[in-house]
C-alpha cells in the first residue's frame, strides 16, 4: 500500500511528507555515474527537508515551521529500471522550457538510470483518452537532442482534463509504471486526481507533477520555469511601447501582460525596464474616475512629461467591468474580460472629453511571449525541474509536485499546492520596489 504520512513532531514543526508506493530498496544505478565514493552526485537522505519560512520575528512569538521533503537522487529506488515504462505529458498554454524540461526527464531516465523506453503523450490529457487522442509515440535520442532550442512543445498540448478512470485505464494498458505531468494548477489538479484513481486501485504507478505557470503562481513555489523568459520578453514590448510612446506628442505605451490572479510577469518586467510609469495587477484593486483615480493620474503624467507607459497585467480591473464573464475555461480558469482593450478605450474617451489629445499605442504580446524558446536562467531551471522529477518517481514518490524555494527543490503533495494559489503581497518588497520604479501613486481610488 502507499504510505502517506504527515506526522507533526510538535506543536511548532509540521513535516510534510509526500506519498510513497512502498519501501524503496533497488540500490541506485547513479552509483556508476561517479567515481567519488560517496555516490553521485551527493544523495539525499529522505529525512532531510527545507524550511518553508526562512524569516524570524525576534519580538514575535515563533509561527509553526512546516518542513517540506528536499529532492534529489536517492540512495535507494522503488523501480527496477529495466523493467519501467516512463511517460510524458504536456498541459494547457504553451510555455518558455516545455521542450527543456522533455528532454532533461528523458536524458535522466534514460541516459543515467538506464530506463529502456519513455513515451511522450500526445495533446496534453487528451492523448489519454483513446477514444478522443492520439497514440502516444516512443521518444528517443534523436527525436530530443535539439528540441532544448526550440519553443513549444514537441508532444503538444491542449486545455482540459479527462476522466480519471479512462486515464487510468490508459496507464495500465500502456504498461506504464511512472507518469510525468508537466503544467499548471488546471493540469495538476487533474495529476492529483489520477494519483488518486492510481491509488483506489492498489496500482504501483508514480505520477510526479512538474509545474509550468508563467504566471509564477504556483503555492509553496517561488519560481516556476519560463517565468524569467516571459519578463524578458515583456521587458522588450515595454522598452517599444516606451520608443512609440516618446514618438509621439502625448503619446501613450499601453502593454498588456499574462497575470490572471497573480501579477508577478507585470512586477517583474515594470522592474527590468524601468520605463513603466503605471502598472495595475491583479492583487490591487484601482478605479478609473474621480480626483485619485487612474486616469486622472495618467493626464497629470501626460500634462508634465508629454508621453507615459502602462503596463496591465490581464487579470487586473475585472471589477471594473458591468458584468463578469460567466463559466470557466477547458483549465478550470475563470474567463475574464479584456482589461487592455476597456483601458484603451477609457483613456480615449477621457483624453477626448478632457484633453489634451493623446496616441495611444496598444500592445499584446501575449502568445508571442509564451512560444519562444527559454532563456539560460530558464535552460539551467528546466533542467533541475526534469531531473529532480526523475528521482522522486524512480525513488517511488507519488502525488508529489516538485517545486522550488529559497534556492532548492522540494516534494509537496499535490492535493497541497492545487487547494491555493500564490499571490503578490500588496504589502510587500516586490510591490514596494514597482511603486518606486513608477513613481505611481499607492492606491487609485
Amino acid at each position: 500500500m502507499a504510505s502517506r504520512t504527515k506526522p507533526i513532531i510538535s506543536e511548532e514543526i509540521e513535516i510534510v511528507r509526500t506519498t510513497r508506493l512502498g519501501e524503496a530498496t533497488i540500490p541506485s544505478p547513479l552509483q556508476r555515474s561517479s567515481g567519488a565514493s560517496d555516490g553521485y552526485p551527493h544523495f539525499v537522505p529522505d529525512d532531510t527537508f527545507i524550511q518553508h519560512h526562512v524569516h524570524v520575528q525576534l519580538n514575535e512569538p515563533p509561527r509553526p515551521q512546516r518542513l517540506f521533503e528536499k529532492a534529489g537522487p536517492r540512495e535507494k529506488i522503488f523501480f527496477p529500471p529495466a523493467t519501467t515504462r516512463a511517460a510524458i505529458v504536456t498541459c494547457g498554454g504553451l510555455c518558455p522550457g516545455l521542450n527543456n524540461v522533455i528532454r532533461s526527464v528523458f536524458l535522466e531516465l534514460h541516459m543515467n538510470y538506464g530506463v529502456p523506453e519513455i513515451l511522450g503523450i500526445r495533446y496534453g490529457y487528451q492523448g489519454m483518452n483513446p477514444q478522443v487522442g492520439l497514440p502516444p509515440v516512443k521518444l528517443t535520442m534523436e527525436m530530443v537532442e535539439d528540441i532544448h532550442e526550440e519553443g513549444g512543445t514537441i508532444l503538444g498540448s491542449s486545455r482540459g482534463n479527462q476522466e480519471p478512470k479512462v486515464m487510468v485505464d490508459f496507464l495500465q494498458q500502456q504498461g506504464i509504471n511512472i507518469l510525468f505531468c508537466v503544467g499548471g494548477d488546471g493540469t495538476q489538479r487533474g495529476t492529483h486526481q489520477i494519483a488518486q484513481e492510481v491509488e483506489a486501485r492498489g496500482l504501483k504507478i508514480a505520477v510526479v507533477g512538474i509545474p509550468k505557470t508563467i504566471d509564477n503562481d504556483i503555492e509553496f513555489c517561488d519560481r516556476t520555469f519560463g517565468f524569467t523568459t516571459a519578463i524578458e520578453e515583456a521587458e522588450r514590448c515595454i522598452d517599444c511601447a516606451h520608443s512609440e510612446a516618446k514618438g509621439a506628442r502625448n503619446g501613450i505605451g499601453l502593454v498588456k501582460l499574462m497575470g490572471r490572479e497573480a501579477g508577478f510577469i507585470a512586477a517583474g518586467a515594470t522592474l527590468a525596464s524601468q520605463e513603466v510609469n503605471f502598472t495595475l495587477v491583479p492583487e490591487v484593486p484601482f478605479a478609473l474616475e474621480g480626483e485619485h483615480g487612474f486616469l486622472a493620474a495618467l493626464r497629470e503624467r501626460i500634462n508634465k512629461r508629454q508621453h507615459a507607459v502602462i503596463v496591465v497585467a490581464e487579470g487586473a480591473g475585472q471589477n471594473l467591468f458591468i458584468s463578469s464573464e460567466d463559466g470557466c475555461d477547458a483549465s478550470g480558469n475563470k474567463k475574464l474580460q479584456d482589461i487592455g482593450l476597456l483601458l484603451k478605450q477609457e483613456i480615449a474617451d477621457y483624453f477626448s472629453r478632457l484633453g489634451p489629445k493623446v496616441e495611444i499605442k496598444y500592445i499584446d504580446p501575449s502568445y508571442v511571449i509564451r512560444s519562444v524558446p527559454a532563456n539560460c536562467e530558464d535552460d539551467i531551471l528546466c533542467d533541475q525541474y526534469g531531473r529532480r522529477a526523475a528521482h522522486a518517481a524512480m525513488s517511488g514518490a507519488t502525488d508529489a509536485l516538485i517545486a522550488h524555494i529559497h534556492g532548492t527543490f522540494i516534494h509537496v503533495p499535490l492535493e497541497m499546492s492545487v487547494n491555493t494559489k500564490r499571490r503578490m503581497d500588496p504589502e510587500g518588497e516586490l510591490w514596494a520596489s514597482v511603486l518606486s520604479a513608477t513613481g505611481q501613486q499607492r492606491k487609485f481610488e
